[in-house]
């Protein structure tokens, strides 16, 4: 291997070190702080943060503005969107 092949490899893998020790550093605290509030009735389907009511996992939800589907959002901004609700609803048939 030529002596620039290994420089330009070298500086590829400092450059995904320190991204990945950002993205380390920003993920630290706890989940409360890092997510906010629960933000039900406005995700897209198959776009919800976790388990639903009739899903068991995230990105499970079948419908656009599902009820019992929610994401995280920043604290007061689902309060800000229209259709957004801080708690789950029964979804009607």
């Amino acid at each position: 291997m030529k002596k620039i092949d290994k420089i330009i490899i070298s500086a590829i893998t400092a450059v995904f070190t320190v991204t990945a020790s950002s993205v380390i550093a920003a993920n630290k605290g706890s989940a409360t702080e890092k997510q906010g509030e629960k933000c039900y009735g406005i995700v897209k389907a198959g776009s919800n943060d976790c388990a639903t009511a009739t899903q068991s996992c995230a990105g499970s939800s079948i419908k656009d503005k599902q009820p019992d589907a929610f994401i995280f959002l920043p604290k007061g901004a689902c309060e800000k969107i229209v259709g957004g609700s801080l708690t789950s609803k029964e979804i009607k048939n």
